[in-house]
């Protein structure tokens, strides 16, 4: 009977198993090189920076690229290279915590959903379709407009639209692994519905909602971006690379690295969370 109960090895691959996998699966070596460089960078930005991010000096401005200020320096004499550094840590930091409610809320209702079904999974699909039968950035622009520029409009608006994905996707592979027979026999067992959900089912549809997370994240760090770009984000003087793109869009044909250059950190960070996303999903990848 003891061994009914365990969870398959094949659904949750051991830490083992699932290290020999990942080194020999080069979109997730790629993608977690890129991912870590980016967060080393992001919180060692004190340490790398060699201005201060803020400081002005328009004595100093629009200088090119030179040993003095590595990136140049922008139409205020703020060191471009610093800032870079400094907006790295703000973007991820919004987005990493912006993240945390729609993953927590789209999982859990999308796993109840899917072992449950019936009116619960009913009440679920009419709340997805109701939040994504409005464009996502139609509904994230609403509420910041509503609450205010800054990180708290950021965190509300993704927190009322963002777990979408994850719900639909979670219910999804629930509803899969809802008959199979590792599942009977633990309800066959008396287990209650709550143990057998986060015990045993939750364990196997989380690989899913983990790779999903990468993308959703992503996505975030674009529309962080966006909203800066609008003036509905990260509020001057704190470093974001969309202010940086909209403050030197101006100069773009006079003084390129101003605005391309936090153009290139936003497409980097993008393929580092995809190629790790890609690659979390060859490795979990059921066989």
């Amino acid at each position: 009977m003891s061994a009914v109960t365990a969870r398959p090895a094949r659904f949750a691959p051991g830490l083992t198993d699932f290290l020999r996998r990942a080194v020999r699966t080069p979109a997730f070596v790629a993608g977690a090189i890129m991912v870590l460089l980016l967060i080393a960078v992001a919180v060692f930005a004190p340490v790398l920076a060699t201005h201060d991010p803020v400081q002005q000096s328009l004595t100093e401005s629009l200088r090119p690229p030179s040993s003095a200020h590595w990136l140049g320096t922008d139409q205020l004499g703020r060191d471009v290279y610093s800032r870079m550094l400094f907006a790295a840590r703000t973007d991820l930091s919004i987005a990493g915590l912006a993240v945390i409610i729609p993953f927590t809320v789209g999982l859990s209702l999308g796993v109840i959903a899917g072992y449950l079904g019936g009116w619960v999974d009913w009440v679920v699909l009419r709340l997805t379709d109701t939040v994504a039968a409005f464009p996502f950035y139609i509904i994230v622009i609403s509420v910041v407009f509503a609450v205010g520029a800054g990180e708290s409009g950021i965190y509300l608006a993704f927190a009322l639209v963002g777990w979408v994905t994850f719900a639909r996707v979670v219910r999804g592979s629930a509803r899969t692994y809802r008959d199979a027979g590792w599942l009977a026999a633990a309800r066959g067992l008396g287990y209650s519905p709550p143990r057998v959900i986060f015990r045993h089912l939750l364990p196997n549809v989380l690989p899913q909602a983990v790779v999903v997370l990468m993308t959703e994240i992503v996505l975030i760090m674009v529309a962080i971006v966006t909203l800066g770009y609008l003036g509905l984000g990260v509020q001057p003087p704190t470093p974001d690379w969309g202010t940086m793109i909209a403050e030197g869009q101006a100069f773009v044909t006079t003084k390129w690295w101003i605005p391309v250059i936090p153009g290139l950190a936003v497409i980097y960070s993008g393929i580092a969370f995809s190629l790790l996303g890609d690659g979390l999903s060859d490795v979990w990848r059921v066989r």
